[in-house]
């Protein structure tokens, strides 16, 4: 056993350990802030790639909590070493032990989900275990993948497209201080679009679809969803018209093909599913984001939408416990909340005010800011930080 106290170290916004302890008890709270639901017998078989942080375990948790799936969670973490194992890990040991005690048949496999390799496991273990898969939920996040045919590895970019990008962005100095300043982003050159379209768009999602289907692993009316965001027009040129966006709009037309092959191949769909904004370890790399989302807080309070409550909706519409409502592009949306007139006029009012001696009365700072830490599991109400901490936390066994 491996027992020591662990202090939070940052550069910016990024941490150099995480607490096992609090992030074994952010996902009890997330677990807990799920509304159950009575289910008999077996659940469906469900795969979550991406299982280990952000959207991707709101969907895990809430898929275990609410729809009572079983299954297979894949992601991509860092075992305990000489530093902590990342937060993903622990993360993922929590939640294992919760569907254990609540009966769910969960195992988590931990790799490259771009590979064929991992593609190979996933399916092995489905027909070994499971038999055929009900729902695929892609919640993918990368600095970049290796294409598993040619053995290229292509890089995403965060960039503007056509022009550079000027914004007001969000900082803290090492004493918490807050700083708002304006940084400037260079536009997409040469490759980089096509670079960032092959990490984040549909690619490998359409990747998994093929490689289950081919393996006769997919049910009748099986589906799948991948998760994906919009956001606001103070963000669209680094986020929605940028690279990234390029990105996302290739994984809405591989959803719209996949969506046409799986009605005629099993009477299935597929589709995307737009989240409201939430502080997540990828949303905190891009400019600007920071700031809107601590000024969406400071606009909508208790009113903002956690990512648990969203993906426990959407599971409801997955499952049929309520009607799915998809829009005119077919994507189910989970961001009315956020993109609503009244909020995004209140948002850019704040935004278009915001300066260094301003921002602590425009943005909820003490809730930006403590979030960013609860993604390492620090600033977890009820954990004794003082206290050491078991830091060799095994991976959970899949024969458990």
């Amino acid at each position: 056993m491996s027992e020591r106290v662990i202090a939070p170290k940052n550069r910016g916004f990024l941490f150099l350990d995480s607490h096992p302890v609090g992030c074994r008890q952010l996902v009890a709270d997330m677990w807990q802030a799920v509304p159950a639901v009575q289910s008999g017998g077996d659940g469906p078989v469900a795969l979550v790639i991406g299982s280990s942080a952000g959207y991707g375990l709101a969907a895990t948790i809430a898929g275990l909590a609410r729809a009572g799936i079983r299954g297979i969670g894949v992601c991509f973490e860092k075992a305990p070493g000489r530093r902590t194992g990342t937060a993903g890990w622990y993360r993922t040991a929590a939640t294992a032990e919760l569907a254990r005690k609540h009966g769910r048949d969960m195992v988590f496999l931990n790799g490259d989900a771009f590979s064929d390799a991992m593609k190979d496991q996933v399916a092995d273990l489905l027909k070994q275990r499971y038999g055929r898969l009900d729902y695929l939920i892609y919640s993918v996040a990368a600095p970049r993948r290796t294409d598993p045919d040619t053995g290229v590895t292509y890089s995403s970019v965060l960039k503007p497209i056509g022009e550079p990008y000027r914004t007001k962005t969000l900082a803290f100095d090492n004493t918490g201080i807050p700083e708002v300043t304006e940084v400037e982003t260079a536009p997409a050159a040469g490759d980089d679009i096509e670079q960032t379209t092959a990490v984040m768009g549909g690619t490998d999602w359409e990747r998994w679809i093929d490689h289950l289907a081919g393996r006769d692993l997919l049910a009748d009316g099986f589906t799948t969803a991948a998760l994906s965001y919009i956001g606001s027009p103070l963000t669209a040129g680094i986020y929605r018209q940028g690279t990234i966006g390029a990105a996302k709009a290739h994984l809405e037309s591989t959803a719209r093909t996949l969506n046409e092959r799986l009605g005629k191949l099993v009477g299935g769909r597929a589709l995307t599913s737009v989240n409201g904004a939430a502080v997540t370890q990828s949303s905190t790399a891009i400019p600007g984001i920071a700031l809107y989302v601590g000024l969406l807080r400071g606009v909508l309070g208790e009113g903002m939408v956690p990512p648990i409550d969203q993906l426990a909706d959407l599971w409801d519409q997955l499952t049929g416990t309520r009607p799915l409502s998809l829009d005119d592009d077919g994507r189910v949306r989970l961001d009315t909340w956020e993109l609503a007139p009244s909020v995004q006029e209140a948002v850019a009012d704040r935004w278009t005010n915001a300066t260094t001696s301003s921002i602590g009365d425009l943005a909820d700072l003490d809730w930006f800011h403590a979030e960013v830490q609860r993604l390492y599991g620090f600033a977890v109400p009820g954990i004794d930080y003082t206290a050491p901490a078991d830091t060799d936390i095994p991976w959970p066994d899949p024969a458990a």
